[in-house]
């Protein structure tokens, strides 16, 4: 099981080349990328979603990349010799107007504006591509690793919170006669009252409990409810992520539990379902980062 929230970064220095990846993630639905990268990296964009998609399921991923080419040849200078010769005919007609001396020198026409032109060098494509996968590599590693150490401990809590709901849930099943039994007494007790001294007829009051009892039978419900704490103890042991399918048993989770309250008139279920309700939500809470 792991978190969906995780960061991970990796360095790569070869050949004069240093590229430095950093990946963070949150909570999503899917798996979303964002990336944030040199424009000579565009083109690796599709081979780094393929990365990173086989490794993740979901969550959304900034991918930040930083790059350095410290190569003697990743600069390039050029002569704009448009603008060289406009600026010697400008020169040559001030010379003339003015009778100047040309006293124009190598370094002076190299230090006018725009004449030499700084650029980057064209990029080893293949060379680009092997830094990435190393970096993103290494950084996925370190991410997987901060979420399997996350996930780690939301399992734990998911467990532990589905331990507390299985007790109470037995609470619920051993509380459950009782109320049959003391909505008798009250009904042979309202019905006497009522009756000031008369016989009660034993078989309608039989009748009215029977019919009781079938309105608050919750034992579907419990017997669900223990087959889904199971569903999600075998989930928690899973290989393959299981958020989406751990989201949608706590909603069922819920549906039971609601079941339950709406059935029963008695105070001590409804105090036990309250705080069913109160762990159902923690562990929804705890699900919504699980990947």
């Amino acid at each position: 099981m792991h978190s969906m929230t995780g960061y991970g970064r990796m360095s790569v220095e070869r050949d004069g080349r240093q590229l430095t990846v950093e990946l963070k993630s949150v909570n999503h639905r899917f798996l979303d990328l964002s990336f944030r990268m040199p424009r000579s990296f565009n083109c690796l964009e599709d081979m780094a979603r393929r990365l990173i998609g086989a490794r993740l399921a979901r969550g959304h991923v900034d991918v930040f990349a930083t790059y350095r080419n410290m190569r003697e040849d990743s600069k390039k200078v050029t002569v704009d010799e448009a603008l060289l010769g406009a600026y010697m005919t400008a020169l040559d007609q001030i010379r003339e107007k003015a009778g100047l001396t040309d006293n124009r020198g190598l370094m002076q026409m190299a230090q006018m504006h725009d004449v030499l032109v700084v650029s980057e060098a064209e990029e080893d494509q293949e060379a680009l591509k092997s830094l990435m996968e190393e970096a993103l590599t290494g950084a996925l590693d370190q991410m997987e690793q901060m979420r399997a150490r996350e996930g780690e401990e939301l399992r734990a809590d998911v467990l532990d919170r589905i331990d507390r709901l299985e007790k109470m849930t037995g609470q619920i099943e051993e509380r459950y006669p009782a109320t049959i039994a003391e909505y008798r007494q009250k009904l042979r007790a309202r019905v006497e009252e009522l009756m000031d001294g008369a016989t009660v007829d034993e078989q309608r009051l039989i009748q009215e409990v029977a019919i009781m009892a079938d309105r608050s039978a919750i034992a579907e419900e419990t017997v669900r409810l223990h087959s889904h704490f199971a569903q999600v103890r075998e989930m928690t042991e899973a290989k393959e992520p299981v958020g989406r399918k751990l989201d949608f048993i706590v909603q069922e989770l819920n549906r039971e539990v609601n079941t339950i309250s709406s059935k029963s008139q008695d105070v001590p279920i409804t105090n036990l379902v309250v705080a069913a309700k109160s762990e159902i939500e923690k562990i929804r809470e705890q699900v919504q980062n699980i990947e």
